[in-house]
Order: structure tokens, then sequence, then C-alpha cells
């Protein structure tokens, strides 16, 4: 079992710059069409000052830190066990090619079902831009497997 005393538990920040070529990598391998993830030139005919990220993209600077599995492996959990359960996002703000994105995480609940042969950990994190504004709030179910 998983040692509730982790609920409340911050993991380090993780910073990720958003560079324009990773987020045109980044919609092309989701299958994003629209042209003004992938233009310069059509992200600005829009209305923006340079392509804004996809919606999941900022997910990523956890996943680039590895801030989330080293956490996880911290609370005794074996990661080829893990599954993601669900993740949901609030967004404040676009996110820019440019911008400076910091994201700070915490452990807010961890419970179990089927007597214990699932458990999961709710971890929720908020995204900043380099000035301090909120872009995203976001919610992150893992369901171990036992």
């Amino acid at each position: 079992m998983i040692d509730r005393k982790h609920i409340g538990k911050r993991l380090p920040k993780s910073v990720l710059q958003v560079e324009r070529g990773r987020l045109e990598f980044f919609a092309k391998a989701i299958g994003e069409t629209n042209p003004i993830y992938l233009d310069e030139t059509a992200a600005r005919a829009a209305g923006y000052s340079s392509p804004p990220a996809p919606p999941t993209f900022i997910f990523a600077a956890e996943q680039d830190a590895g801030s989330m599995a080293r956490a996880f492996t911290e609370m005794g959990v074996d990661l080829p066990r893990v599954l993601h359960g669900g993740q949901t996002f609030t967004y404040h703000a676009p996110v820019f090619a440019g911008d400076t994105i910091t994201v700070e995480s915490r452990i807010s609940d961890i419970y179990d079902k089927k007597g214990g042969a699932l458990e999961f950990i709710v971890m929720d994190s908020t995204a900043s831009n380099q000035h301090g504004g909120v872009v995203a709030e976001m919610r992150l179910l893992a369901v171990v497997r036992q």
C-alpha cells in the first residue's frame, strides 16, 4: 500500500522552455492540422504574437523534468505498474513559443479500490509563465496496479 503520508507532498518545480520547433513537432505528433500551431505567419494572421502551444503541451514540463517519476519512486511505487487514469486541464491563458513555463505540483490524494488491488494517486499542478501569470491548472490521476 502507498503510504498516505505522501498526501500533500510537493514535487520540485519543473521548468519548460517552449521552443517553436518542439511545438511544431508536438503538434504533428498529435495530428494537429490547424496552421496556427505549425506556421508563424498563420499564427500572426490569427492575432497571436507567435505560435501557441497545443492545449496538452504543458504536461510535457513534468515529463521532461522527471519529477513525477522520481516522486512516485520515492513513494515506493513500481513505475511499470502505473497506468494513466485521467487528466484534466483548466486553461487561464495561452502558452506561446518563447515562453518559459514553471509547473508546481503536489500529491493531493491517495486512495484505493478493490481491496487495495488498485491504488490511485491524484496530483494537482499549476503552470505559470515567465511573467508569473497562471496559464493552466492540471489534475492527473495515476492508477497503480498492485
